[in-house]
């Protein structure tokens, strides 16, 4: 699943964003979903969250539970 949805997304899942340094290189970082922060249902770029480690990006891949 991909991150541009944000009824997909809930705190407590597993992630793959893109910080905001690492946009132009792609770099994924793993994480928990802590918050959502992005309020529109959709983002062509992913939704925007916070993770338990306190870093905030853009969700670019969902885990399967």
């Amino acid at each position: 699943m991909n991150g541009k949805r944000r009824c997909d997304i809930r705190p407590g899942l597993r992630v793959l964003i893109v910080l905001k340094k690492d946009q132009r290189t792609g770099k994924l970082t793993e994480g928990i979903v802590r918050d959502i922060l992005t309020n529109s249902p959709a983002h062509p770029h992913g939704i925007k969250v916070r993770l338990e480690s306190g870093e905030v990006g853009r969700v670019k891949e969902i885990f399967c539970v």
